[in-house]
């Protein structure tokens, strides 16, 4: 990873919206955290790319050194499906 030389096995804690409930970044490095996986559905929904782009990124947001893993929110997009109104013309 770009950001952090990474051991495994390892806990990843998950930040789906770009935050970890209930503890600091300090505190998840001080108990050796070396990943912080989100979600991309939810981090483009709140708190968005433009909030993340203010702050330079997802790492800035967060005040996250180390490593970090997003998914691509697939589960969501196709769990959500029914909200879509999907046509011949996409």
């Amino acid at each position: 990873l770009p950001h952090y030389v990474c051991r495994t096995p390892m806990f990843m804690p998950v930040g789906t919206q770009g935050t970890v409930k209930a503890v600091t970044s300090k505190q998840l490095e001080d108990l050796g955290c070396q990943v912080i996986l989100g979600n991309t559905y939810h981090l483009g929904n709140r708190p968005g790319p433009e909030l993340l782009a203010e702050f330079g990124g997802l790492h800035n947001f967060m005040n996250w050194k180390r490593g970090m893993l997003t998914d691509s929110g697939g589960f969501q997009m196709v769990s959500l499906l029914h909200l879509a109104d999907v046509t011949e013309e996409g």
